[in-house]
């Protein structure tokens, strides 16, 4: 018998606690299952089934009320949508459906959840650090007791990625453990771990500006400021700082910062790596969409691999929570007049192109106000692509772009900005006009009428197919992306063609970045260019998408289901102007005469000095091995035109995932510093066997500060590795 309760359900406090990492214990809910996959055949109905699941906050993606996932529409019917919600996860974890006894009971889940994740959001790196090192604690107490001995402090260190001295570690407890009792308590615990947790190369940098009395001034701290290079540094934006990470309100009060509010500044997103400028949208967005990088997915129905992976319409949502702007549908005829979308000839499970188009309506704007562009890969007859067009007019409504804004036949395309809200098709177009005689005609080969007569009739063949093959309901959706073969570079003067979309195979646009470098960059600043995998990559395996980006190209599409450095690349590419998913292209990929070509980029420009210092609790690979510790190394790649492409590595430090030190630095000469991305990688060492992957950020060095920084670390899939930090200081030298 189907259960509709949940059976001791606790109830979401009204005011819940402030957490880093708080479990959720989502007690033996009525969890609707996943559809089903290839693997269980498809043919029955799965039953739903009572579970106890652990919820970790800073895991979840999004809260949605109702009805709002494939798998509730599937099988949820049974329950009243507001009875319902679904917990989205980051990165590739599954969704939890959720039904509960009632739609009050449902709505307390709901703002439980999002306070929860609002607080978590809120936190300081200080409250992180705090949870994070006190959640160790309780599970090193093993008798619960909430006094430590020095057999459990060992256990603490080695789960904390320490592997400390015996002797050392001892001399450290007894000093604490002023009760002599063998046993630290309370206030010795915080003792210890305030020790633990000493930040030497802070304190030298805090002595350095703060003199004797060891507290920074508002002056003191304005000239670390301006020593750091940052830009509007003024004594009222040091008071303000002083006043908002002090922790101290004595210290507040005389405009005073001691070290900890130095360090809870340092380790505040204002003093990050990342310029905290940059995570708004600060870029123009009145230029044309030809003038922008746009985040773009490829067969982003996929969950997994190309041959027998699950399609899933869940592939879009996350898509747009990653803040990708350009979604490919590969649609195919369907049984019933209804097309589906699946990769087609393979195994991959199918999925109703209404259902996708209904995703794009309720997610495709919940992250990005700008705009999104269905990629059609049209495999379907007349008939069903009459249907096609039918869903995307009545589902996506007034979202859908029916008509030009302006003129129908325009010499550059819309900004992001005039096309906010809206969707874009881009698909196959019907010829817009036709001879005296019948023979259909683009656009262009009416103005080229002295073209030769050869060329003219292998032209015509191939517009007659085409008209045979669209149906002009579906092409009368494609207004701004005409989807059209890569004949030419050398458009024909006075014959700017800004809505024609070319999609290149990585194999021929690196042809064309080798070969007509330059000409590439001039078509890219007019007109759209889609870039694909190579369909022999059956494990949905990446390309690198900066040689696409090096040559202008805007719609770089990557397989967003398989994690790697590409999609650490584009992530980092797109981290800034708000992960609106538009970036503004350099100027030099902009102008119609550019010069630029990304084989040749001209002399060195820029000098880049980047000092690894330390290191701060960095995740503990190996959680099944209590004595394994991490041996790490931090590695520095350089991501851009070819020339500057480099990678650079520190010593690994044994035996200390908590807090290495390195002080090493690392030096590169780059000529075409606006494409550059940097990446931070951190690894551990394995002398025998390739090293372990423990941590990773990227971003533009355009986005990059100068002085001493933290980076952030995240983990392979994207998600957060807080309180783990790398801490640097980073000198970018102009020519």
């Amino acid at each position: 018998m189907l259960c509709g309760r949940w059976r001791r359900c606790r109830r979401p406090p009204e005011e819940p606690p402030v957490a880093a990492q708080v479990a959720a214990q989502v007690a033996a809910p009525v969890a609707l299952p996943s559809p089903p996959t290839p693997s269980d055949g498809g043919t029955k109905r799965p039953g739903l089934r009572a579970l106890k699941k652990m919820v970790f906050v800073q895991h979840i993606e999004a809260v949605r009320e109702g009805h709002q996932s494939e798998g509730l529409r599937r099988f949820g019917g049974a329950f009243a949508p507001a009875r319902c919600l679904t917990i989205a996860f980051k990165g590739r974890r599954k969704n939890l459906d959720l039904a509960a006894p009632t739609a009050e009971e449902a709505q307390r889940w709901v703002r439980g959840l999002t306070k929860l994740r609002a607080r978590l959001d809120a936190m300081s790196q200080r409250e992180r650090l705090d949870h994070w090192i006190h959640s160790y604690l309780h599970r090193a107490d093993s008798n619960q007791d909430s006094k430590m001995s020095f057999k459990e402090i060992k256990s603490l260190l080695r789960m904390v990625n320490v592997d400390m001295n015996d002797m050392y570690a001892y001399l450290l407890f007894k000093e604490c453990d002023h009760s002599n009792n063998d046993r630290l308590e309370g206030a010795e615990i915080e003792e210890f771990l305030r020790r633990l947790l000493k930040r030497p190369e802070l304190e030298e940098i805090f002595h350095q500006y703060s003199g004797e009395d060891r507290v920074l001034s508002a002056p003191e701290l304005l000239e670390f400021l301006e020593d750091q290079g940052e830009e509007g540094a003024t004594l009222a934006r040091a008071q303000q700082l002083i006043q908002t990470y002090e922790l101290n309100e004595t210290a507040k009060q005389h405009e005073l910062m001691t070290l900890d509010g130095f360090m809870m500044y340092l380790l505040s997103p204002e003093g990050a790596a990342l310029d905290n400028t940059h995570t708004c949208v600060f870029q123009d967005m009145n230029q044309p969409l030809a003038h922008y990088f746009i985040s773009s997915s490829h067969n982003t129905y996929l969950t997994d691999s190309q041959i027998g992976g699950p399609s899933s319409t869940e592939a879009y949502v996350r898509a747009f929570a990653q803040g990708c702007r350009c979604v490919e549908l590969d649609c195919w005829e369907g049984p019933g007049g209804e097309p589906v979308i699946y990769h087609g000839h393979t195994l991959t499970s199918k999925i109703l192109f209404r259902d996708v188009v209904q995703a794009v309506r309720d997610h495709a704007f919940t992250l990005s106000p700008y705009p999104v562009i269905l990629s059609l890969e049209n495999h379907c007859g007349l008939e069903q692509q009459a249907a096609m067009a039918r869903h995307l007019c009545t589902i996506l409504g007034d979202m859908l772009v029916t008509q030009a804004l302006d003129s129908p036949n325009p010499e550059e395309l819309p900004s992001p900005e005039q096309l906010k809200g809206r969707v874009l098709v881009k698909g196959k177009k019907l010829p817009a006009a036709r001879s005296e005689d019948g023979r259909a005609l683009s656009d262009r080969e009416e103005e080229e009428e002295d073209d030769e007569e050869e060329e003219e009739e292998v032209e015509a063949a191939a517009q007659r197919r085409l008209a045979k093959q669209i149906s002009p309901e579906l092409s009368a959706l494609a207004v701004y992306c005409h989807a059209t073969r890569l004949r030419t570079l050398h458009p024909a003067p006075n014959a700017p063609q800004p809505c024609q979309v070319s999609s290149l195979s990585e194999r021929k646009a690196k042809k064309l970045i080798r070969e007509a470098g330059n000409s590439f960059v001039r078509h890219n600043a007019r007109q759209l260019t889609r870039v694909y995998p190579l369909g022999l990559r059956m494990n949905s395996a990446n390309y690198s998408p900066q040689e696409m980006w090096n040559s202008g190209c805007q719609l770089v599409a990557l397989n967003f289901q398989t994690p790697g450095y590409e999609m650490d690349l584009n992530a980092g590419r797109f981290l800034v102007n708000g992960q609106c998913g538009y970036v503004l292209k350099p100027a030099c990929l902009r102008q119609p005469d550019s010069t630029f070509d990304p084989e040749y980029p001209g002399p060195p420009r820029t000098t880049l000095s980047i000092q690894v210092l330390t290191a701060q609790q960095l995740p503990k690979l190996n959680a099944e091995k209590p004595h394994s510790i991490v041996d790490p190394l931090v590695r520095i790649e350089i991501h851009g035109v070819p020339a500057d492409c480099a990678r650079q590595e520190t010593d690994y430090v044994l035996n200390n995932g908590f807090n290495p030190r390195w002080g090493q630095t690392l030096q590169f000469q780059l000529r075409a510093p606006e494409l550059a991305l940097v990446r931070f990688v951190v690894e551990d060492y394995d002398a025998t066997s390739p090293n372990d992957f423990v941590g990773q950020f990227t971003l533009p060095l355009s986005s990059l500060k100068q002085g001493y920084r933290h980076i952030h670390l995240l983990s392979k899939d994207g998600a957060s590795l807080s309180p783990a930090t790398l801490f640097i200081q980073i000198r970018i030298q102009r020519s």
